[in-house]
């Protein structure tokens, strides 16, 4: 983003593995187009909220059968404007189509219960209704993902949606409202591009607000919105450990933990940044770990075979490599050359307990190596973080993996498998920094995008 001696505000958005590939280049709409976008939405609520159950579960069945029939295009737009290797991208599309297929449900779903009263005649009736407009603010990360499953369930329940996406993935979003708004009556979906003043603005204007992205405007997004009184979720970072056991199987913990550190260069709130081999595990999985993070095919996202593209921008790529600066590097610690902004996936050991490491979210492709006596100390050590998102735990023994692991404190546990990958059919969401309020996606974004209701009816006449 960049501003012209008249104000003016330009969103420009380059393609990180070639920077001077420019997608595109638009004027920010501003603060009151915002404002608006949001009365229009909320106009159009009414009507979408009482066209019923059937034609909003047509309209999210359309949607996704249009992503569906334009998933080739979709990827290569996400390759080509945030630089997810392709093989990702196109995962990353089919979860999307996946995504809208089950909100097309949503609708048929019970909207309460209705209860006997404590005397005499009548009825209790609990129901939920929408918030009215849905202000959605989301990250360049997942372009067509994220946005899905903050959209689809709010539009399932009968509210109206006005996106506001990251400005790095511009061309996605314009794409993604442009399959949506056809399959919508108008005014129900909004985008609208921009950067702080335009998401402070919906945050001001929307009647319920969901966001990810990073802590620190994360959270100024929840106290605006709490000031306010409405309801407001906020999924943030993440420090995410991999707890290894003795008794796993080795190679295949480093199999996975290298797949969530490198996988699309480590730019997921789930990616694993810090790895704490238990006892004896110790040896083998830094040799395992460091043969692993070698091999990693690094380079154009475009390219089926990378796992490891570019950096979003060089200010993220410059924020890896300072980051290992100082420290033993077992694998990694380069930058490859190229235009993109690139860095080899980095494994590195020894760091002090108040390195920015093991304090603060880098979001890239480098991870710590940890070593701990016992499980307890490996749980202390996952739990020392201001973050409390996901952990992943490496054991053969699933009486470890079901009773000794009650004391972490995130908000999801992987057992031999990732940390990073979720199931958009659960609840998903941290701990302490990572998340704030209600959790999304599955049946708990239905509930978050709507409020309840208790009626009370009593007989007009009693006999």
């Amino acid at each position: 983003m960049t501003t012209d001696p008249t104000g003016v505000v330009t969103l420009t958005s380059r393609n990180p593995a070639d920077p001077a590939d420019v997608l595109l280049s638009i004027p920010a709409p501003g603060a009151f187009a915002v404002a608006d976008a949001v009365e229009r939405a909320r106009t159009a609520q009414t009507a979408w909220l009482r066209g019923g159950a059937a034609a909003r579960s047509a309209a999210l069945g359309a949607v996704a059968s249009a992503f569906d029939a334009a998933s080739a295009e979709l990827a290569d737009l996400a390759v080509r404007e945030v630089g997810k290797p392709v093989a990702e991208a196109r995962a990353e599309v089919a979860r999307t189509v996946a995504i809208w297929r089950y909100y097309a449900q949503a609708p048929y779903e019970p909207t309460g219960t209705v209860h006997e009263t404590a005397a005499g005649p009548g009825l209790l009736l609990t129901r939920r209704r929408p918030h009215g407009v849905a202000g959605l603010i989301t990250p360049w990360n997942f372009p067509f993902a994220i946005p899905s499953w903050k959209a689809a369930p709010a539009l399932a329940v009968g509210n109206s949606v006005v996106l506001k996406p990251a400005p790095e993935a511009t061309a996605c979003a314009l794409r993604l409202a442009e399959i949506v708004e056809k399959a919508l009556p108008e005014g129900v979906f909004t985008l609208l591009p921009g950067g702080a003043t335009e998401g402070g603005a919906l945050v001001s204007a929307a009647d319920v607000v969901s966001f990810t992205g990073s802590t620190f405007v994360g959270q100024a997004v929840a106290a605006r919105a709490t000031a306010r009184g409405i309801p407001v979720q906020a999924e943030m970072g993440g420090l995410n450990a991999a707890i290894v056991l003795p008794d796993a199987d080795i190679e295949r913990a480093a199999a996975d933990i290298t797949a969530a550190l490198a996988g699309y260069a480590g730019q997921k709130c789930t990616a694993t940044s810090r790895v704490i081999a238990v006892g004896a595990a110790l040896d083998p999985l830094r040799e395992a770990l460091t043969e692993a993070l070698r091999a990693v095919p690094v380079g154009d996202p475009a390219d089926p075979a990378t796992v490891c593209g570019p950096l979003i921008d060089e200010r993220a790529r410059d924020r890896v490599g300072e980051a290992w600066q100082g420290l033993p590097v077992l694998a990694g610690g380069t930058m490859p050359a190229g235009p993109g902004w690139y860095a080899a996936p980095t494994l590195v050991e020894k760091a002090a307990a108040d390195h920015r490491l093991l304090r603060e979210e880098v979001f890239g492709p480098i991870a710590a190596l940890l070593s701990a006596d016992d499980l307890a100390e490996a749980v202390r050590i996952t739990n020392s973080v201001p973050y409390g998102l996901v952990t992943s735990v490496h054991t053969a023994d699933l009486d470890t993996a079901l009773h000794g692991l009650d004391a972490l404190d995130t908000g999801m546990i992987r057992i031999n498998a990732p940390s990073s990958g979720v199931d958009f059919h659960l609840p998903f969401g941290g701990a302490k920094e990572s998340s704030h309020g209600p959790r999304e996606q599955g049946r708990a974004a239905l509930e978050f995008y709507t409020s309840s209701r208790t009626y009370t009816l009593s007989p007009a006449r009693t006999t």
